[in-house]
């Protein structure tokens, strides 16, 4: 297990330590323990756990080089997918981990202080409240979401809390294509510009995924993201 998720990262371009290996194992481990009492993930099996979660959020390193960024923000982490990885994998980060389920965030603090990371944080909140606070407001570097909603959804999710010129990464399956078509408009409306659209392997698996590269260009208007609800009823643009 441990050679595949060294090899395997530095397919991605990340060389991890012998103690990023280590923190990889525990998270591992206690994902599964939790995942008894409480339902985190479908993936369970370990080889599943390295391949479908440890090195499919590590793919972000294909979009930016995440070496030369500081702040990320992940909306939506559930069991820290992509984020708590992010900051494994890149320990200089100061990363936010933002979830609406306490007791997500419970395990998520359990696994922090079991591997001893520091300058991350778990916020209790949906998306449309924290979006409002000033102190996150248009503050990070990085916005990486996985999994969360469609992207027009999730650019009124994530895109107020990007600074102007940091950006959305959107880690998402063979339907952005389709995606893209609907969420342009939100993407352009909260001030948003797609840059690119990477594509990606996920190694040692037949996993084929498409990063959206959304870099943010302008200020978002102070109306979004709308309250709490609105911007799954009724998508922007759509």
């Amino acid at each position: 297990m441990k050679d595949l998720l060294v090899n395997g990262a530095k397919e991605l371009g990340i060389e991890l330590s012998e103690r990023q290996v280590e923190q990889f194992m525990r998270y591992k481990e206690l994902l599964q323990e939790w995942n008894e009492k409480m339902n985190l993930t479908a993936i369970t099996e370990d080889r599943e756990v390295m391949t479908k979660h440890f090195l499919d959020c590590m793919t972000i390193n294909k979009a930016l080089d995440m070496n030369s960024q500081k702040t990320v923000i992940d909306i939506g982490t559930g069991a820290g997918f992509p984020g708590l990885v992010i900051k494994i994998a890149f320990p200089h980060l100061k990363v936010t981990l933002v979830d609406a389920l306490k007791k997500r965030l419970n395990f998520l603090e359990v696994v922090i202080n079991e591997l001893g990371l520091t300058e991350i944080e778990c916020i209790h909140s949906r998306a449309e409240d924290l979006g409002k606070n000033k102190a996150y407001r248009e503050g990070f570097d990085i916005c990486a979401s996985r999994a969360v909603a469609n992207l027009a959804v999730l650019s009124e999710y994530t895109l107020p809390f990007v600074k102007v010129d940091g950006y959305l990464i959107a880690l998402k399956g063979q339907k952005l294509d389709e995606e893209l078509e609907q969420g342009q408009k939100a993407i352009q409306i909260l001030g948003g510009k797609l840059e690119e659209v990477v594509h990606t392997g996920v190694p040692f698996t037949d996993l084929n995924h498409k990063i959206a590269k959304i870099k943010k260009v302008k200020t978002t208007a102070t109306k979004y993201p709308r309250k709490a609800g609105e911007p799954t009823k009724s998508p922007l643009g759509v």
